[in-house]
């Protein structure tokens, strides 16, 4: 039978209908498909980044609010009724947007806002060097094993021991003023590495018995080229969820510390500093305890969502190759 020239013109040699194929989407891309479909991932990020938007240019915006966080109006409150705000919600109006201080008269959106900037800080610091610090002790924990796996899982069991908050209450307590978020950090980071290393340890020491390891291994790679470009890419699903959970906690533990007074010392503003101090006016005050109290809320909340979501993503058949 003869094919007609036009027929041979539409389908060129070693490619038809039943040959041709798209092909399959990146692991990277269909992740990132499944993720800007997620609505509970998009919203958390979106209130993320405003966060960080707002911390970034903190002086800038509260130029456009006219407060410093460090301004005191007393005009602004009444001091016939104990320094309490004039008006209604706490003192809002066009002036102060969130209201003011009672006492002080310190404008609280000023304050809310440097505010994110130092649990933003705290938090992501922390969680990036208890992620270096995590990764790096568990792989060589769980790569090279013997003496090396024994030591590093000793001082990880024994910091996990700890009642981590009791500790970083009386570290920071014993530790000079200066320096508080620095401090802070390493305080965090110090009880917070052994949580990822032991995971990290767990999926190394199973990784270090795949073929692909043992390939590598044969060849005459070195325990560098054999860490980095075989174990760790393999590794950084783990990770990535890991890191995502670790920042609530550590956001929340910022605001603890501060709430309880041995966090960021006044009067640098920080969220769980402003809690602390709305506690005597909340009867009379709710908008003071209210304000700070959400804006906190709603960035645990948030980074606990996007960490979850990013977990039932990266484990979904969706972005399985």
């Amino acid at each position: 039978m003869t094919v007609p020239a036009t027929q041979l013109e539409a389908a060129p040699a070693g490619d038809s209908a039943h040959t041709r194929a798209e092909p399959p989407a990146a692991p990277g891309r269909r992740l990132l498909r499944a993720f800007v479909t997620d609505v509970p991932a998009m919203l958390s990020t979106g209130y993320i980044v405003l966060m960080i938007l707002m911390a970034i240019f903190a002086p800038l915006i509260v130029m456009l609010s006219g407060w410093g966080p460090y301004e005191f109006d007393q005009d602004s409150v009444d001091p016939n009724m104990g320094a309490l705000p004039y008006g209604a919600l706490g003192g809002i109006s066009a002036e102060h947007w969130f209201g003011v201080e009672p006492g002080s008269g310190r404008d609280v959106f000023a304050r809310i806002v440097y505010g994110a900037r130092v649990s933003l800080t705290v938090a992501l610091s922390a969680t990036v060097l208890t992620t270096v610090l995590g990764v790096v002790f568990g792989m060589v924990a769980g790569y090279f094993g013997g003496w090396i796996d024994s030591v590093i899982s000793r001082v990880m069991e024994f910091l996990m021991a700890f009642p981590a908050l009791i500790f970083m209450i009386a570290i920071l307590s014993a530790l000079p003023a200066d320096n508080r978020v620095v401090l802070l950090v390493v305080v965090i980071s110090l009880f917070g590495w052994p949580y990822l290393a032991r995971i990290v340890r767990s999926q190394t020491l199973s990784l270090t018995q795949r073929e692909f390891v043992e390939s590598a291994r044969a060849s005459g790679a070195s325990h560098g080229q054999i860490i980095f470009r075989e174990i760790l890419p393999n590794l950084q699903s783990t990770i990535i969820v890991m890191s995502t959970l670790a920042v609530p906690g550590y956001v929340g533990t910022e605001a603890g510390l501060s709430f309880l007074g041995v966090g960021v010392v006044p009067p640098t503003p920080s969220w769980g500093q402003m809690i602390a101090s709305a506690t005597p006016w909340y009867a009379v005050d709710p908008m003071y305890f209210v304000i700070p109290g959400a804006f906190l809320f709603l960035l645990v909340i948030s980074f606990t969502t996007l960490g979850d979501r990013v977990r039932v993503i990266v484990g979904s058949g969706e972005v399985r190759a």
